[in-house]
């Protein structure tokens, strides 16, 4: 085999998939968090999710992606796992757009559409244009590097060796296998669907051979979802198979059809001179059949996934996980959707801290009117889950600003790391309340009426102070007012409390070892006021 088909071949298939990676970079930076709205929104409805998933696959061009993205939806609990079905089905229908694109043959004025994407990105100054122009860039890109594949690939077409090879295509089994296994390789149905037109347009394989192995990229890019579903929830790994099953099914279907029946020629006949559309109109037809007639069974396919991944208590389960977010260790894990998906799982983590943070700021206060540590042990437990959960977090966090996303992403996911701190120090100073029980029963220490009285108070206003975070979703202006005057409102109550106790103590009412006790407890009551008002703040921005 010549040198320079190699060359060629490989250097198509790179301006290919590089094409296809900026395009999907420039949609995830200029419409990330859009498309997730869209979908947590738009999904109720079974057509309309389809529908939902079809439109948003057809603009990422990547099933993979659209299914990613939903994984972590699903694991975040802002999709059910019946939602993502219908969103599933949707994305498969999508994903064919790519074909009928490379069918259209556009190569001629790919360079044109490529020299217009950079023009935006080179001479505009906006950071919005600039992810349009990549995502014109990445188009122009791809249509080259697919003119490039098939030219190199022309001289096959006199390859006794490699026509022979092609046909043997035509043995379902084998097809579906070699579809599947480079599916998976390059993780991309579009991508892998692309390189099979290449072939054809290069005239080394028809439709007869290619329609098998077209059957098989279907299943093999349930690849990249099956990895991203690896350490998150059952309801997450359940929506991995549902894409898997919706694939096999089909694959088994239209390999029965195509095989005693001629609808291989009936496709053929449709465009007989392009051989390219020929091999998107049966992608195409491949989804959309297979849709149609599973989108009447979607509850049921649901319920049999719950079935055949039933719940299941791990050990990890039940002691101290993350469990929203995945943790991620190389730069590899990347995928569109990503600050979509990390922003509402990491918010949903940081709601979880929130809650445990209430239940221990509560619980310390109760424990010191009741004057005893019998239930120092559970506080302790329960704090020391909030640091394991600041640690997972901040770390998840970290690793997520080390890739390249929105300004308006960024500085969302960097403002996690201010709220992440200032949880971890509320309830760093309900433990030192709690703690106070210690020094209470050894001491035989008892407060006055008026004291107990306050510590009331103190607890009520830090639990409807906490409870105006909500679930860590931006705050308006009226909420932000409503917690700087809980802070502020804290701030007084510290003054005035300091100022009834030293009258208490200078008319006997409590003892020494009580006033320095309760100037401590007011310390960290005041503390927490700043850390609630600061959390507030990243809110806010």
């Amino acid at each position: 085999m010549d040198y320079k088909l190699i060359f060629g071949l490989l250097g198509g298939l790179a301006l290919f998939l590089m094409g296809m990676q900026m395009m999907s970079t420039g949609l995830e930076a200029a419409a990330g968090d859009r498309m997730k709205r869209i979908l947590e929104k738009l999904t109720s409805n079974r057509f309309l999710g389809v529908l939902v998933g079809a439109a948003i696959t057809a603009v990422i061009q990547s099933s993979s992606a659209t299914t990613v993205m939903v994984v972590g939806f699903v694991n975040s609990r802002l999709m059910t796992l019946n939602q993502a079905v219908w969103v599933i089905m949707g994305a498969n229908i999508g994903t064919t757009i790519t074909g009928q694109l490379i069918a259209l043959d556009v190569g001629e004025i790919a360079p044109l559409i490529a020299f217009a994407g950079v023009a935006l990105i080179v001479f505009i100054k906006r950071d919005s244009i600039h992810h349009w122009g990549q995502i014109l860039a990445g188009l122009g890109i791809l249509f080259i590097g697919m003119d490039m594949m098939s030219s190199a690939m022309m001289p096959l077409r006199e390859s006794e060796g490699f026509v022979n090879l092609m046909t043997r295509f035509s043995n379902p089994v084998l097809g579906i296998l070699v579809g599947m296994i480079f599916t998976a390789i390059i993780q991309s149905s579009s991508a892998s669907v692309g390189i099979l037109q290449a072939l054809a347009m290069s005239g080394v394989i028809g439709l007869p051979s290619a329609v098998y192995v077209l059957f098989g990229q279907n299943i093999g890019t349930c690849v990249t979802a099956l990895l991203a579903s690896i350490g998150t929830t059952r309801n997450a790994k359940r929506t991995t198979i549902v894409h898997l099953m919706f694939n096999i099914i089909g694959t088994v279907l239209f390999t029965i059809i195509c095989y005693f029946t001629p609808l291989t020629s009936f496709v053929e006949s449709w465009t007989p001179d392009n051989v390219a559309a020929q091999i998107a109109n049966m992608h195409t037809l491949f989804n959309v059949v297979t849709t149609l007639l599973l989108l009447p069974f979607g509850n049921q396919l649901a319920r049999l996934v719950v079935k055949i991944l039933p719940d299941k208590l791990t050990d990890e389960e039940t002691g101290q996980h993350l469990q929203y977010i995945k943790p991620m260790d190389t730069a590899q894990e990347y995928h569109i959707g990503l600050s979509a998906i990390a922003i509402g799982s990491t918010r949903m983590e940081l709601t979880r801290m929130l809650d445990m943070v209430c239940t221990n700021v509560d619980m310390s206060y109760r424990c010191v009117l009741s004057g005893t540590t019998r239930h120092l042990g559970e506080v302790e437990e329960v704090e020391d889950y909030i640091d394991y959960l600041n640690a997972g977090i901040s770390d998840y966090i970290s690793h997520l600003i080390a890739h390249e996303l929105n300004e308006r992403d960024s500085e969302t996911i960097g403002s996690f790391f201010k709220i992440c701190g200032n949880l971890e120090r509320i309830g760093d100073h309900a433990m030192n309340i709690c703690e106070y029980t210690k020094r209470i029963e050894k001491k035989a220490i008892t407060f006055s009426k008026d004291t107990r009285s306050e510590m009331g108070e103190m607890r009520e206003i830090c639990i409807q102070a906490l409870g105006l975070l909500g679930n860590m979703e931006p705050i308006t202006e009226e909420t932000f007012e409503k917690i700087a005057a809980s802070e502020q409102r804290i701030d007084d109550m510290t003054g005035r409390f300091r100022h009834n106790q030293l009258k208490r103590l200078r008319s006997g009412e409590c003892s020494n070892e009580e006033c320095v006790l309760y100037s401590e407890m007011l310390t960290d009551f005041e503390r927490m006021g700043d850390h609630i008002l600061n959390i507030g703040e990243a809110l806010k921005a």
